[in-house]
């Protein structure tokens, strides 16, 4: 369907930054003067880059992807804000419109993976001297910038497309100087719920996630400088982070600020005034703060500016299309391996379990517990997936989350239990490698949907407590169905992320997983191949899918303890209190576990403290689900007394 076919306007007016006569002409010409030195800085970066080989490092390769972006970003806009400066009226066609929204979300969302890039390079250069050329090979940043650039196009597609699928009726006045996503949203005649959730959702991601990477990897670095004997030394490693920081800080705390707070008609004349840091300031400043005070860069200018002949260049740029040409040939000969089966990709056939201990008079025990645990987990999970599915007064949303979430239980505690039950009593635990793999993608699979489908109940929760006359509006069948597919899509993803970079790795000769199942860092102690890609997969999926669902539900339940408390009666606000708190209890369990599991520094050690942490989020929660959410509801037990108390079935 053509875009025009979605919407009764065919253009919108720009408000624009101000509607003061006066003022037009001085902003006029302070952007103007913004846009040429943005343009000059950047474009001057990325010929200065390309120019010298000697700037040919992991560090100048993310400014010139930076360069690239923030020349890209600042052009998106600021021509067209220029115009409307100098015109009676600023008119942009819907076409127009959408096509800049997109655009304005990849760079924008491109600029927050790059910046993290960086501050991940800082990290290495700073902690790992020694191994940062091992580390920051050519193609784990070419893998880091590519990862950069599919989140934004994947948070582009998801704004612009569920954009194009409102109507706009007679309002077409945006209250900004471009089309950003808040201020459009106030023009839509129809319901923006589902456009909210989606903001939240991928603004948190590509908001979240790269803060909470870029303060772990600055924890990290000041750790090391801290550690630094020389003061001159110590001085030097802070200076040149705390450009970064600045920038880092600007760009972040602009985006956070217009875009994770409470949507309201004043806020979007705020909201002009903090996006003119993140879409004018950044771009400008980004040459400055990054290279211009480096002397490696003063030196390639100076070079440049010293040379009488061209020939050096034609040289240079010669041997950089040779670089480039031999790394995209190394991309499809790394896209053909991958393409190659499983079997071929390791010299191991199959693997040996060394299971939770190796005891041998604590084996008969744990089968028994273990036994009587999956028993209960299966019985308890069935039961309550038969009882939702034949009782009409439980189709409602909470209830169609928990049939999903035994659902996703069940299977999720069937991938490795019956295995682990059959290691308990064999002599030798056997497992081969497709096997290995096929266990790993699974477990992979359901264990990042519980992770979302948890996060989709403290939505739950929090609009049924704090809009609960909203809630069947907000939470339509629609609604609820999206967000299912949201986690299983979530889960997809994670999953070929983690069995594709496996099969990637080589396994020579150990083949002793020090574990009870195939879990992701077992396996990469076993590798005889580097594993800085893996465990850089292994940071960037996990803290999406551990942080995000975090946060998420951390600040519904900020918003839900600020309803609860402002309950009168004091039997209302302990009900309330009493739902939360079986939630909240498992949910810490899961992701506590999960957290110190895979967000904590590998070594032997930590795998043989793993395995303990592991049984909680892989057996006991899939246990207590059943117990926790729904054996303490009304609801579920006079739903349970009348299916017992039937005689027939209809």
């Amino acid at each position: 369907m053509a875009l025009r076919n979605a919407s009764f306007v065919t253009e919108f007016i720009l408000a624009g930054l101000t509607d003061l006569p006066d003022l037009q002409l001085p902003l006029f010409c302070l952007f103007l003067l913004m846009y040429v030195v943005t343009v000059l800085g950047n474009l001057g970066l990325i010929i200065l880059i390309r120019l010298n080989s000697h700037l040919h490092t992991p560090m100048y390769f993310f400014l010139f992807n930076l360069s690239c972006i923030d020349l890209c970003y600042s052009s998106v806009f600021t021509p067209k804000m220029l115009i409307n400066f100098t015109s009676k009226k600023n008119i942009i066609s819907y076409r127009g419109c959408m096509t800049q929204l997109y655009f304005f979300c990849f760079f924008a969302i491109s600029e927050c993976y790059v910046l993290t890039s960086m501050a991940y390079d800082r990290y290495v250069a700073i902690c790992n001297p020694l191994l940062y050329n091992v580390v920051m090979s050519s193609k784990v940043c070419f893998s880091l910038m590519l990862g950069s650039y599919l989140m934004a196009f994947l948070g582009a597609m998801a704004h612009t497309g569920y954009m194009v699928r409102l109507t706009f009726c007679d309002a077409n006045t945006i209250n900004h100087y471009f089309c950003d996503i808040l201020p459009l949203f106030q023009l839509s005649c129809t319901s923006t719920y589902v456009n909210e959730l989606v903001v939240f959702i991928v603004g948190s991601i590509d908001i979240i996630m790269p803060c909470v990477t870029i303060f772990v990897s600055y924890g990290f670095i000041l750790s090391s400088i801290l550690r630094i004997s020389s003061t001159e030394g110590r001085s030097k490693a802070f200076s040149t982070c705390s450009s970064h920081i600045i920038a880092v800080s600007l760009f972040f705390g602009s985006c956070a600020f217009m875009y994770l707070k409470p949507s309201s008609a004043g806020s979007m004349d705020e909201g002009k005034i903090s996006s003119i840091f993140y879409t004018n300031t950044v771009p400008l400043m980004n040459p400055l703060i990054y290279t211009l005070r480096n002397k490696d860069v003063k030196l390639a200018l100076r070079k440049i500016l010293s040379r009488r002949h061209i020939g050096d260049s034609t040289q240079t740029n010669r041997s950089q299309f040779k670089n480039v040409l031999r790394i995209i040939l190394e991309i499809f000969q790394e896209r053909e391996q991958r393409r190659m089966p499983p079997g071929n990709a390791s010299f191991v056939t199959e693997f040996i379990l060394v299971g939770l201990t190796d005891l041998p008079d604590l084996q008969l025990p744990l089968f028994c517990l273990f036994l009587l645990m999956y028993v209960v987990t299966v019985l308890g999970n069935l039961g309550l997936i038969t009882l939702i599915g034949l009782n009409s007064h439980l189709h409602t949303p909470m209830y169609f989350f928990l049939f999903n979430l035994s659902f996703i239980d069940f299977c999720y505690s069937s991938v490795f239990t019956p295995k682990m039950l059959t290691n308990f009593i064999s002599k030798k635990n056997m497992i081969s490698y497709r096997g290995c793999m096929t266990q790993l993608y699974f477990f992979c699979f359901f264990g990042i949907s519980e992770c979302y489908v948890l996060t989709s109940m403290a939505y739950d929760r929090y609009v049924a407590i704090c809009n609960p006359l909203l809630y069947n509006v907000v939470m339509s069948p629609k609604v609820c169905s999206l967000l299912m597919l949201g986690s299983y899509l979530m889960a997809f993803s994670g999953a070929m992320a983690h069995t594709g970079c496996m099969l990637r790795l080589t396994f020579c000769d150990a083949n002793t997983i020090n574990h009870y199942f195939c879990d992701i860092l077992p396996l990469l102690q076993l590798s005889c191949t580097s594993t800085y890609v893996n465990e850089l997969v292994v940071f960037i999926v996990v803290g999406v899918n551990i942080i995000v669902p975090t946060v998420t539900i951390f600040v519904s339940y900020g918003f839900i303890l600020s309803s609860i408390l402002r309950i009168s009666s004091t039997e209302g606000r302990s009900k309330a209190f009493s739902t939360c708190s079986s939630h909240i209890i498992a949910v810490s369990l899961f992701f506590g576990s999960g957290a110190f599991m895979y967000l904590h520094p590998s070594s032997v050690l930590s795998m043989d403290q793993g395995k303990v942490s592991t049984v909680f989020y892989t057996i006991v929660v899939p246990m207590l689900n059943p117990l926790i959410y729904s054996l303490r509801n009304k609801e579920v037990k006079v739903a349970l007394k009348k299916s017992l108390n039937r005689k027939t079935f209809s």
